[in-house]
């Protein structure tokens, strides 16, 4: 006789599988000759997109429909990463020398150069916004120390960060893939995770070595994600984008101590959200993953590539950017 609780943990693995395997990405629209790695969705109908060859996009209507702008006078440069408020009012970054910030309040039609830094070897790799208001930007290292800038009007003006620099060791940097390996909090603390040569948690008061595929240019952390005191990172080896080796770890207790999954994701990601407490998506450019167990357990949905996945921000859509102006949705 097969016992109560064999049968409902039987039931659970089935809902469990049924939920993951219904799960798909949509395509929305592709063909625009830009790779796309920046992305931010205010809400499931308004999403902006910006990528190579000073293209931006934005939809009003969920990704129906796409209005496509070259920014004037930058249609050589690579838009790495954008942040947006409503479909008037987004913040975008171009690399590389001379690094520059633009913003735009009238959807995109123009733009205002809001900060430019001739250093020699400036990069600008991404930003995040704890609000409307407070904003930060990290870029590769110069004279070993993390370049960083914040705003605390929205965008408007920036100024190089005064706090404790944060130091990286030779060959360390910051991959300017997707944009989410900074998040900024409201009370102004921050975290990033790097990678290359050495991949680390960094704040103003800690570097903590993460447990993560390293030691060559093109290794290590990507991304990283938090829910209340969860989070996660994604890593890999771009160069070998299949492999799974050291690509994910977790934490539970606030980014103190981390451990690794039981399934990782199935190669290099380069983005991480969380969707729900429980639910979550990571993509790469040798698929999509998800997960519906906080991280433990990765199952592949999609063997496409994409370099950016973000929910929104009011609403509960998710969306994807990547290569050959590809955008995408998750549908359940």
């Amino acid at each position: 006789m097969i016992s109560k609780s064999f049968l409902a943990s039987l039931l659970l693995m089935a809902a469990l599988c049924s939920t993951s395997s219904a799960q798909h990405i949509e395509l929305l629209t592709s063909g625009t000759k830009t790779s796309l790695r920046g992305l931010s969705v205010v809400s499931d109908q308004v999403i902006w997109v910006s990528g190579s060859a000073g293209n931006v996009g934005r939809s009003t209507d969920g990704g129906k429909t796409w209005q496509w702008t070259v920014v004037k006078g930058f249609e050589k440069r690579d838009f790495r990463d954008i942040e947006a408020w409503d479909d008037k009012t987004a913040v975008i970054i171009a690399i590389a020398e001379p690094a520059n910030i633009l913003k735009t309040t009238d959807g995109g039609q123009t733009w205002k150069t809001v900060f430019t830094d001739t250093t020699k070897g400036m990069f600008l790799d991404a930003m995040d916004f704890a609000d409307s208001k407070k904003g930060i930007v990290v870029g590769d290292p110069i004279n070993g120390k993390a370049f960083l800038a914040i705003t605390n009007d929205g965008g408007n003006s920036w100024q190089q960060f005064t706090g404790t620099a944060i130091g990286v060791q030779e060959g360390e940097a910051f991959f300017a893939a997707s944009g989410t390996n900074i998040r900024y909090e409201k009370n102004g603390l921050f975290s990033l995770v790097s990678g290359g040569k050495a991949s680390n948690l960094l704040d103003p008061r800690n570097t903590q070595k993460l447990d993560i595929i390293q030691g060559r240019e093109m290794t290590g952390a990507n991304s990283i994600a938090t829910w209340k005191k969860q989070a996660v990172v994604v890593a890999g080896d771009y160069e070998n984008n299949k492999d799974t080796t050291k690509n994910c770890v977790l934490s539970a207790d606030g980014m103190k101590t981390w451990y690794a999954p039981v399934t990782r994701p199935h190669g290099y990601r380069s983005c991480v959200a969380y969707i729900t407490g429980q639910q979550l998506i990571t993509c790469g450019i040798s698929g999509v993953d998800i997960s519906n167990d906080g991280g433990m357990n990765w199952q592949l949905i999609a063997t496409e590539s994409y370099n950016v996945c973000q929910k929104a921000k009011k609403g509960k859509a998710v969306y994807l950017a990547g290569g050959g102006g590809k955008i995408a949705r998750l549908v359940d």
